[in-house]
């Protein structure tokens, strides 16, 4: 009887023990990884604090919908949420599906044959249709978009098409002084390993609401090899299929994290605008996660976007200051319209600000010497330009072309 006790008090505590690690254990991994210097922030002149209130602000990257929180309410981990993207005044914010990450993370040299995200995953209690697919981990993160937007009380706009981005933008214009204008969210992909092989899944997620995808993450996969993976190889026949199924669809194909063969492979055929989403340049912080000039220029001849990061890997130091910086390399070297904010937010980065002092950015760029014009551009009206035009699907889009990947 008194071990019948014992063993059932054991069980108990286990259970204790258990229901505790789901319940903090992925807020505390989070508050690890997503960290925000507790350093004194610049000051802040009138001059920025009313040109940043004027301006239509669009970030292309931030990992959020990969944690356990609620997207619309105000959390005090992480770095983006619906009230601190009011208050950095965030028109649009461009939402990536995290779905692989290797043990052992590192920019230099990493396989493909471990799954940090499965642990995140069962750990989060989330469907277990996710625990094991990776496609299914994306289509979970567009189900989290969905039912964020259904509950926001038109606070929260989805953004998939040309008219969607109007509508956001309409909205915006007529909230007045004492309504908080709408903030618009699209959905992206931080690499196509989820397609699990079959191209036809990349119509799947774009039914499901996605419109930007990086070819590869931290690791080599079927489409083409990473900067950070073993090979570190061009572009597969199956990426090709895909980049081109991407353009056909109205998908903006994104560079980051792509090794510098498949950059160069993806640029020679891209028939619509390419934008690198986040990460930062060469010439201003020397991490062979940074886009070289050669690169720069052969991106922005196609139209397309380099998204500056606001972390050490893309700035080396992550001050506002350095942020201008490598910008101002941006505009000096291919002109002002191929520049845009990609800071990477909730992508388990340590940044000096999060999304509610962004005026920290507009700022940095004053002091820099930009003007009101640039500024403007820089901070989102390049990104809304590329977007109009790269949403739009071909007429008509040819179908997708069966599940082999060679």
């Amino acid at each position: 009887m008194r071990r019948g006790r014992i063993a059932l008090i054991i069980v108990a505590l286990l259970a204790l023990l258990l229901a505790t690690l789901f319940a903090v254990g992925p807020g505390i991994a989070e508050r690890s990884m997503n960290q925000t210097l507790s350093a004194p922030l610049p000051p802040v002149s009138e001059r920025a604090k009313q040109l940043h209130a004027s301006l239509t602000i669009v970030d292309l990257h931030s990992d959020t919908l990969l944690w356990q929180r609620s997207f619309n309410d105000r959390a005090k981990r992480g770095h983006v949420d619906l009230p601190r993207l009011q208050d950095g005044h965030v028109a649009l914010q461009i939402l990536s599906s995290v779905t692989k990450t290797p043990a052992g993370q590192n920019y230099d040299a990493n396989g493909a044959d471990s799954d940090n995200i499965r642990w995140l995953a069962i750990a989060q209690l989330q469907p277990m249709r996710t625990w094991g697919s990776l496609l299914q981990r994306s289509l979970w993160h567009a189900e989290k978009l969905d039912r964020a937007i259904s509950a926001a009380d038109g606070r929260l706009l989805g953004v998939t098409d040309p008219a969607s981005l109007d509508a956001l933008l309409a909205g915006r214009s007529a909230a007045t002084a004492a309504s908080q204008p709408p903030v618009g969210a699209l959905l992206s992909i931080e690499g196509l390993q989820n397609l699990e092989g079959d191209i036809q899944n990349l119509d799947r997620l774009y039914q499901a609401g996605f419109r930007m995808a990086g070819l590869t993450h931290f690791f080599d996969n079927e489409l083409a090899g990473s900067m950070h993976g073993l090979k570190k190889g061009g572009l597969t026949p199956f990426g090709r299929r895909v980049v081109s199924r991407m353009e056909a669809l109205g998908m903006i194909v994104d560079i980051a994290h792509l090794s510098p063969a498949g950059v160069t492979d993806v640029l020679a055929m891209a028939r619509r605008p390419v934008v690198s989403s986040h990460g930062g340049v060469q010439a201003t912080c020397a991490v062979n996660r940074n886009l070289s000039d050669d690169q720069i220029r052969q991106l922005a001849a196609t139209g397309g976007l380099i998204g500056i990061g606001y972390w050490d890997g893309a700035v080396c130091d992550p001050s506002p200051a350095s942020i201008a910086k490598a910008m101002r390399h941006v505009r000096d070297l291919v002109g002002i319209r191929h520049l845009a904010l990609g800071s990477d937010y909730d992508g388990a980065v340590t940044v000096a600000f999060d999304t509610s002092n962004l005026i920290q950015i507009t700022q940095a760029l004053i002091d820099i010497g930009f003007t009101d014009d640039e500024i403007r551009a820089a901070m989102g009206g390049n990104a809304l330009r590329v977007l109009s035009a790269g949403l739009m699907p071909l007429t008509p889009p040819p179908p997708a072309d069966g599940p082999e990947n060679s």
